[in-house]
């Protein structure tokens, strides 16, 4: 009996999560990245510490986020469409200055989606050739930049619309690719 009583709580205690527990280099990079970006705005606006300002920021930033981090704003309630409400997980620790990564690694532990949001590879406009690129990824530099190409038919349509954009866009890009 004492046996079976030992074996219990030491079955226990593996299950409990340690200190081991820390997110690792890479993980939930598009939480550490928007909250990081958020609480230095917050800073920088100098806006009041408290869970009810850091929440109404933290909708009103959302409203503006695009791609994974819109997804991101999806999953922790922060925009109209959402289904769950986890804000206050985030405001809370941001308003006792809470490091981001901790906030992320708690959001983790209540949705695991969070951390498995990973930003989209950048592509280097300056050396990428446009022609061996796949339609997807020319629409998603346009989706990208804001922009759409209405009448598209083929790919060199696609690529005829970036290299006419990539002056405003990307203008570092536009002189590279005239200097070759």
């Amino acid at each position: 009996m004492l046996c079976l009583g030992g074996l219990s709580v030491a079955l226990a205690l593996a299950l409990v999560p340690g200190p081991g527990e820390a997110l690792k280099e890479g993980e939930c990079e598009v939480c550490v990245s928007f909250l990081g970006k958020f609480y230095q705005t917050l800073q920088d606006d100098e806006v009041n510490f408290n869970s009810a300002d850091i929440e109404k920021a933290i909708v009103k930033s959302c409203r503006d986020a695009k791609g994974k981090e819109n997804r991101f704003c999806y999953y922790i309630g922060a925009t109209s469409d959402a289904a769950t409400k986890m804000i206050n997980e985030v405001s809370k620790p941001l308003s006792y200055h809470v490091p981001v990564d901790k906030i992320c690694e708690k959001l983790k532990k209540k949705d695991s989606q969070i951390c498995e949001l990973k930003y989209d590879k950048q592509l280097d406009l300056t050396t990428v050739d446009l022609k061996k690129l796949k339609v997807k990824d020319l629409k998603k530099i346009l989706e990208e930049w804001g922009e759409s190409c209405k009448g598209c038919a083929e790919k060199s349509d696609f690529i005829r619309k970036i290299t006419e954009l990539m002056p405003k866009y990307a203008p570092a890009a536009a002189r590279a690719r005239t200097d070759l």
